[in-house]
């Protein structure tokens, strides 16, 4: 799925005289999830107020206290010399009072750091071009008849559940990467990087029809809301969009229908393990085609609440797991002979975040002795 542009050694860059772009240092601190007044604590000379006006591009700090920083930060020094946007607009966290600014930044941009890498591992790699097509909603389309015609498009029969969503997704140019967070605070973003990839990042403790439902609701929104030739009005509802397109994507109308038709609280099982969706969302689709009144839609979650499924559905359906970004890290490891560390330096990363990011959580086994 991906080949090699250059021989078995890529170009590092040069360094450069200290010149600290004040937005990186920002980007440094907040991943570290370290407040001003904390690093500033750790940091000798330096003060939160001096911290402050550096990071607001009003100051500016000796290069004595900038090294400091920089050590204490654990990124290399060329890092603060570049600058990485991948600007994410459709961010996903938990609607919990406990979410905090902290945990939200720190999100962010580890969700930039992904698509950095992304964009970074591109000048060696050819990935798979990006062939669906991004679609306005204003032209008269529905989200429910774009997400028909994407359907076809990737080859599902109009009576079949979406099995390898992500594999789908990958072979069309769009990178789906998990990462490990609380699942209090963060279900999943969409963005492009810096150089127009497609990612959508998804929190991997999950459960799979949790995971399958929120790369579908990303995906929605990369399909109608990322394109930069669109100009959308300020009151238009794109989560509403998002979730309109996901439901008709895992869930067609067309083929769910009758199913729904005089739904019984005994057939959510079977349905979950047919269309690979939550019960939950079953029950929310049924009352969407008007298939249950309000009354019935009240019972349903009344009783799914009741038998604690609200936190823990019985049986887990199957999802493909995401391949596209760990093969890219490999190729760049067994073809290319990078240790993470010279990955790193090549980068301008510290190793710690390619570790994070690229290297596969170990599988352990057991023996009987």
């Amino acid at each position: 799925i991906l080949r090699c542009l250059v021989g078995s050694e890529m170009c590092i860059r040069d360094s450069y005289n200290m010149n600290v772009n004040y937005k990186q240092l920002i980007f440094a601190r907040e991943y570290r999830k370290l407040s001003q007044t904390e690093l500033a604590a750790h940091i000798p000379g330096l003060s939160q107020p001096n911290l402050s006006k550096f990071e607001k591009g009003l100051g500016i700090l000796s290069d004595e206290v900038l090294n400091r920083i920089i050590k204490f930060l654990n990124f290399p020094e060329s890092f603060f010399e570049i600058q990485i946007s991948n600007n994410v607009e459709n961010a996903h966290y938990r609607r919990k009072a406990s979410v905090t600014k902290t945990q939200k930044s720190a999100i962010e941009y580890s969700n930039k750091l992904i698509g950095y890498i992304i964009d970074e591992m591109s000048a060696s790699l050819d990935y798979p071009r990006m062939t669906i097509k991004f679609v306005n909603v204003d032209d008269g389309y529905s989200p429910e008849k774009i997400a028909w015609f994407l359907r076809r498009f990737l080859g599902i029969q109009e009576g079949d559940p979406v099995r390898d969503i992500v594999t789908l997704l990958e072979k069309n140019g769009i990178f789906v990467v998990e990462i490990d967070e609380d699942v209090d605070v963060f279900d999943g973003v969409s963005f492009l990087t810096d150089n127009g990839y497609p990612v959508i990042v998804v929190n991997k403790n999950f459960s799979n029809d949790h995971k399958r439902r929120t790369i579908a609701h990303e995906l929605g929104h990369i399909i109608m809301h990322l394109s930069k030739d669109f100009i959308f009005a300020d009151d238009r509802n794109k989560e509403k969009e998002a979730d309109r397109f996901a439901n008709e994507f895992l869930m067609p109308e067309c083929a769910i229908i009758n199913s729904l038709r005089y739904l019984k609280l005994s057939s959510l099982v079977e349905l979950k393990r047919y269309w690979l969706v939550s019960m939950a969302s079953i029950v929310r689709r049924a009352y969407d085609l008007k298939c249950i009144d309000k009354d019935k839609y009240t019972y349903f979650n009344r009783e799914l609440g009741r038998k604690g499924y609200k936190k823990n559905e019985p049986i887990d359906v199957y999802i493909d797991h995401p391949s596209l970004f760990i093969t890219a890290y490999r190729m760049h490891c067994n073809e290319l002979e990078y240790s993470n560390e010279e990955l790193a330096n090549a980068f301008h990363l510290p190793q710690d975040v390619i570790e994070r990011f690229c290297v596969p959580a170990k599988k352990y086994s057991l023996r009987i002795f």
